[in-house]
């Protein structure tokens, strides 16, 4: 059985959604919207670094996957809230999961980054005998 769709090939549209989900602001957001909707404010807030402008493009463009819903909540002054959509939700798991990966190995990068930057390109640890 063969599969419908393969990222390693140039034409596959899931290059599309692997590219959302890899974007630079995408994980943050998501992950800020695991526990339920937020308002702008409390976003741009709980999000270290973001900036209005790119929060706004970041949450139109996971809206136009389908990731994330406006809702309107009315009121004056306008009362706007995010929250995952059911396939926003879908994304959680695997993304707790590279989140995990992340904060368990930030020593070994930072290794390699030393390694790297004292002339030893291979990323060999020091007491590797193949070095």
């Amino acid at each position: 059985m063969s599969k419908a769709y393969d990222v390693m090939a140039a034409s596959c549209p899931s290059r599309i959604v692997l590219h959302r989900i890899g974007a630079r602001w995408t994980v943050f957001v998501v992950t800020a919207l695991a526990d339920g909707s937020m308002r702008f404010s409390a976003l741009k807030a709980h999000i270290e670094g973001i900036t209005p402008k790119v929060l706004t493009e970041t949450l139109r463009a996971l809206q136009h996957d389908g990731l994330v819903d406006r809702l309107d909540l009315g009121g004056q002054p306008p009362h706007v809230e995010y929250q995952l959509t059911d396939l926003g939700r879908s994304l959680l798991a695997p993304l707790a999961a590279v989140r995990a990966w992340a904060e368990d190995h930030v020593p070994d990068v930072e290794d390699a980054h030393r390694r790297f930057a004292d002339g030893d390109p291979s990323g060999a640890p020091a007491d590797d005998p193949s070095r």
